[in-house]
């Protein structure tokens, strides 16, 4: 009730302080600032099931609703259901929220458009098509930076028993809303209070993505002060935070820690012994920034050896020593090469991090897992290499990517191009010195990209800035055609390297696809070389080419991977669907289906002493038994929902299934060799 009344209070006065700057339209009564639709995600509900209901708010520029814990100030939203005999409704759910302090008071909110879902359970018994009216008042609270309005929503929707079909559309809706909420992280934490400070030590694995502006949320009220600094750290497999401690040390503490926008984990913690976190944050190792800066130059001088850099890196070379310019003109080419490089390096290396920011699990060169990028590096190497063998010429004077041509223009889009195509290529110091850059504050990740980008630029730079280098290049000659012919071979190498990876992503298929998107633009270029041989124009060979280019990457997209094709995280084992293990199970086979995710620690315990060891993997091949794994990294739904049938908030969850049975023995959370080892003689 203290808390009750100070959000009143405070609300009171922030709207009493702030009334006369209200618009006009703002203080009407019965304004809505925030509206609520409610929505089934099935309006066919079957007897016995559960459906799922969803309040979608939109609030109005400039206003914001609430958290379950609405932090120093504010209102959870209130429900009351009427609902038809035997129906009840479940507790409402809230996705991860975000911050706002106002005065030095914070509050935990939904500054946009946010969706709450909350579970109704439909009676066994009832015949098909009695109607199921539900009525509900969702009384909430919803402010600006300076005022607060009370507001209430009479929401109605007519539900009618049937078969619990969903349509896609709806399906697809409601999983776009479900991402937004925390998973359960499965693992216990500990707390502990001492001099003031609560201390609270989550289960997160080291390897697993921790955004820069990670945030533990309380549902615990009063147990640490909202408005107080928190400060996060890294120990080994856990994340310590620190705070303020509030007015009461709890029993149990319960909250939601947030790694990323829209992104997070609900977890509970219980008293025990916390140590202090290893590796602050927000630190920095100075020392061995250096040494990653020492090895990002490195790194990027040799990638100037790889088959996808040195033909373009040679051809610039030797067209700056057959040009004869000033010094000036050199050293401007030098910049403007260096300017191109370093630019593409650092917008890679931005939105990497950026992304993992986010909460992406990415690293150097993440856009080579998007097919669609993969076939347009194909063939724009393609294009390179034909160029290079003679097959056509970039003769446009004017053309932003012509390797033989000079001015600045010119260089610079040469070393954008040079950076961009190397992507694919990985030297000596990269690997070291791109892992520190993950877990290096992100301004000392970017200097390490900085040197990336300038060791990969470096001898250009070097050539314009040093005139007793550019002479101790061969003199230009006819020598020149058949070398740059010959620099053709290794971009042809790069090129099947590209088909490859588009093979591993997209299967054979998408491997075949791409070889014909390939010959396509190979024909076009040649027609545009004897275009080029008679004196004719160029540009419907160049339209061509876009159009061949665009429609291959649509292509490309469309194509679904095998699912044998797909990673698996056990030897032998295969994805997890429900089609697959219905197969098996038909077969006759006994099944141990596994579900897992990179930030569960526990999953990873079990996974390294029990499921991957030969032991049990011997064990699993004499018994015959499949192996399935469901990775839930990501929040997949449709894993959710099965998790969810075996009365599992989250993972880990194992899943035994003996020949001929068609409902699962659900295993401990912790495994053994021994456990595992046995189930193929467990007929039970």
């Amino acid at each position: 009730m203290r808390r009750l009344s100070f959000a009143f209070v405070t609300a009171f006065l922030l709207g009493l302080t702030w009334l006369p700057a209200l618009p006009a339209a703002a203080q009407q009564a019965g304004q809505d600032n925030l509206t609520v639709e409610l929505v089934a995600e099935s309006d066919d509900p079957a007897p016995g099931s559960e459906v799922t209901l969803a309040f979608v708010a939109t609030p109005d520029p400039g206003w914001h609703g609430y958290w379950k814990n609405p932090g120093d100030a504010g209102l959870d939203t209130r429900l009351d259901w009427k609902l038809p005999q035997g129906v009840t409704a479940g507790e409402l759910r809230y996705p991860v929220p975000t911050r706002l302090m106002v005065a030095g008071i914070m509050n935990y909110v939904y500054k946009g458009s946010y969706t709450q879902l909350a579970t109704l359970k439909i009676p066994a018994g009832l015949a098909p098509g009695t109607a199921l009216p539900i009525a509900v008042r969702a009384d909430y609270l919803v402010c600006t930076d300076e005022v607060c309005v009370p507001e209430t929503e009479n929401l109605t929707i007519n539900l009618t028993v049937g078969d619990g079909a969903i349509s896609a559309e709806r399906r697809a809706r409601f999983d776009q809303w479900r991402r937004a909420f925390p998973k359960p992280l499965g693992s216990e934490g500990k707390f502990a209070v001492a001099d003031g400070v609560m201390r609270i030590a989550i289960p997160y694995p080291a390897s697993a993505p921790l955004g820069a502006d990670a945030y533990f949320f309380p549902l615990t009220t009063e147990a640490l002060t909202y408005s107080a600094p928190q400060k996060l750290t890294r120990d080994g497999d856990s994340v310590v935070i620190e705070v303020k401690a509030g007015m009461k040390t709890p029993a149990k503490l319960e909250g939601v820690l947030a790694v990323g926008p829209g992104q997070g984990f609900v977890l509970a913690a219980v008293p025990g012994e916390v140590a202090a976190g290893a590796t602050p944050a927000a630190s920095v190792d100075w020392s061995a920034a250096l040494v990653a800066l020492g090895g990002a130059l490195l790194g990027g001088l040799i990638l100037n050896i790889m088959p996808c850099v040195f033909p373009i890196l040679s051809l610039k070379a030797l067209s700056l020593a057959k040009s004869g310019t000033s010094e000036g003109h050199a050293r401007a080419e030098a910049l403007a090469y260096t300017a191109g490089v370093v630019l593409v390096v650092l917008a890679l290396g931005g939105a990497m991090l950026g992304l993992r920011a986010a909460g992406a699990s990415v690293g150097w060169a993440f856009q080579l897992t998007d097919a669609r990028v993969i076939l347009f590096l194909l063939l724009l190497v393609l294009g390179i290499a034909l160029n290079l063998a003679g097959l056509f010429e970039l003769a446009t004077p004017k053309f932003a990517g012509r390797l033989a041509g000079g001015g600045s223009g010119g260089a610079f889009v040469t070393g954008a191009l040079a950076a961009f195509i190397a992507t694919p290529c990985t030297g000596p110091f990269m690997g070291a010195a791109l892992g520190a850059a993950l877990v290096l504050p992100w301004y000392v990740a970017l200097l390490i990209f900085l040197g990336l980008g300038l060791g990969l630029a470096l001898p250009f730079l070097l050539l314009g800035f040093v005139p007793a280098l550019r002479r101790m290049l061969p003199k230009p000659g006819a020598w020149m055609d058949n070398f740059r012919k010959i620099l053709s071979i290794p971009m042809f190498l790069t090129a099947i390297a590209l088909a490859w990876v588009l093979g591993g992503l997209k299967g054979v298929n998408g491997m075949a696809v791409g070889l014909l998107v390939a010959l396509g633009l190979a024909v076009v270029l040649w027609a545009l070389g004897r275009r080029q041989a008679r004196g004719a124009g160029n540009g419907a060979a160049w339209a061509a080419a876009l159009v061949v280019t665009i429609a291959g990457i649509w292509a490309v997209a469309e194509i679904e991977k095998p699912a044998a094709a797909a990673e698996t995280k056990a030897a032998g084992a295969e994805p997890f669907s429900e089609t697959r293990l219905a197969a098996l199970q038909a077969e006759g086979r006994p099944v141990f289906a596994y579900f897992t995710a990179d930030w569960c620690v526990t999953c990873k315990v079990n996974e390294k002493t029990a499921i991957e060891t030969d032991a049990v993997r011997d064990a699993f091949k004499d018994g015959g038994v499949a192996v399935l794994v469901g990775d839930w990294t990501d929040g997949d739904p449709a894993l959710g929902r099965f998790i969810e049938k075996h009365n599992r908030a989250g993972v880990p969850l194992y899943l035994w299934y003996p020949k001929g049975a068609k409902e699962p023995k659900v295993l401990p959370q912790v495994l053994t060799q021994g456990m595992l080892s046995a189930l193929p003689g467990d007929e039970t």
